[in-house]
């Protein structure tokens, strides 16, 4: 771990901030989120928590909480209804990085991802998004099914 932090550069991935996994638990175990937002910050090479957003937030809301032209890793936390009428709850874990960032974003994100997946553990479904609509909630209602 501490090789990781002394080393980190574009080839080898971020680091991952202290706070991440208790982040995520919250998330999952306490419904205390409906969505965490993750961005990379290279000053302090590492991934931190960039936002989060209430239970009571939107799809949309989450959506709008994206920037169009940078990457950003996040987890939506999706209920839905089975057909046998069941309330479920996966958890997505979306890596965005549009087409519009910067190339060193796009290497950055991509090279730390696996780290990512790894210290968020337990998520349901992964989406890799290079454009809205491949992250449109009808995408994730059929993940999900």
């Amino acid at each position: 771990m501490a090789f990781m932090r002394s080393h980190s550069n574009a080839s080898s991935g971020m680091g991952v901030a202290p706070n991440i996994r208790e982040t995520f638990v919250e998330l999952q175990m306490k419904k205390a989120f409906r969505y965490v937002i993750f961005k990379i910050e290279e000053k302090q090479k590492q991934v931190v928590v960039e936002k989060t957003g209430a239970t009571t937030e939107s799809y949309d809301d989450f959506l709008a909480s994206l920037p169009e032209n940078d990457c950003r890793y996040a987890l939506y936390d999706f209920d839905f209804v089975t057909g046998e009428n069941v309330q479920k709850s996966k958890i997505f874990f979306i890596a965005w990085s549009p087409s519009t960032s910067r190339i060193r974003a796009k290497m950055l994100y991509a090279t730390s991802k696996d780290r990512m997946k790894h210290e968020l553990d337990g998520f349901h479904y992964e989406i890799q998004a290079t454009d809205p609509t491949e992250m449109d909630i009808e995408v994730l209602r059929e993940r999900a099914h």
